[in-house]
């Protein structure tokens, strides 16, 4: 077995343990508080199921990983060793054993339940709240983990940077070479966009056949450069209307037109 199961097995043990004392000291506290034991077993059962789940969500949680995070060992010199934690882990346990030996000699059985729970819960307590806090703070504060905290904070942001330094030349490149596919078919596209400028202001006689020209123009705009292209190719269209023509509200034909080429959707009208 190796060591970090065996962590995970005692700690296991000493919650099952750990929540028998305080169960225990609780029910042990309302009965000399003058409830009876009617009551005290109905509350218990309702409390005994609340505590199951949650004890069922922290072994899931530690058994998957989420609980075992583990400490660096540089950083924390003292608390990352195996001896330290079979230490934390252990608590409740060696609370148990020295309410034992603090008990020894006493015939009443109550009293010494009593105090094998308050040994549990003492030593728990002063271990997991006390202790371990403190020692976290000292390690903290050694120079030799504040150094290594820094490099590695140091080299955390220095993968970080460039990995954001990696993604804006990924998209730099990424619009250059869009930018170099659009300046290829405005030359291509010019002719294209002059004729759709012209099959815009057909009269209604002509409409009909302005619309079968369109059509095949896009069809050519698809094929070239996808729905970029035709997007490129109606602007260009769009804007000859509106500048050369001195047609300041062309009316946009040719998204109605193109409708169903490729990727091309016309606009809806809500």
């Amino acid at each position: 077995m190796t060591a970090r199961r065996l962590l995970k097995l005692t700690h296991v043990v000493s919650m099952i343990w750990f929540m028998l004392c305080v169960g225990y000291i609780v029910v042990r506290a309302l009965h000399e508080a003058g409830f009876n034991w009617l009551l005290i077993f109905s509350l218990s059962g309702h409390s005994a199921l609340a505590v199951f789940l949650l004890v069922s969500l922290y072994l899931f949680a530690l058994f998957r990983g989420v609980g075992g995070t583990q400490h660096i060992a540089l950083e924390h010199p003292l608390t990352s060793t195996h001896y330290y934690m079979g230490l934390y882990v252990a608590a409740p346990l060696l609370g148990g054993l020295a309410g034992v030996l603090g008990m020894l000699g006493v015939q009443d059985i109550g009293r010494f339940l009593v105090g094998l729970a308050l040994g549990t819960l003492c030593t728990t307590f002063t271990v997991w709240v006390i202790i371990d806090p403190v020692a976290g703070l000292i390690e903290m504060l050694l120079p030799t983990s504040r150094k290594h905290r820094a490099e590695r904070l140091a080299r955390i942001e220095a993968d970080r940077r460039a990995r954001r330094e990696r993604r804006e030349r990924v998209l730099a490149e990424a619009f250059a070479r869009e930018a170099q596919e659009r300046q290829r078919w405005q030359e291509r596209l010019q002719p294209h966009a002059e004729r759709l400028a012209v099959l815009l202001t057909a009269d209604a006689s002509g409409f009909q056949k302005a619309e079968q020209e369109a059509v095949d123009i896009g069809a050519k705009a698809w094929r070239l450069g996808g729905l970029m292209c035709m997007r490129q190719l109606r602007d260009m269209a769009m804007d000859i209307c509106k500048n050369q023509r001195g047609q300041a509200k062309a009316v946009d034909y040719v998204s109605y037109w193109w409708d169903g080429i490729g990727d091309w959707r016309r606009p809806s009208l809500g």
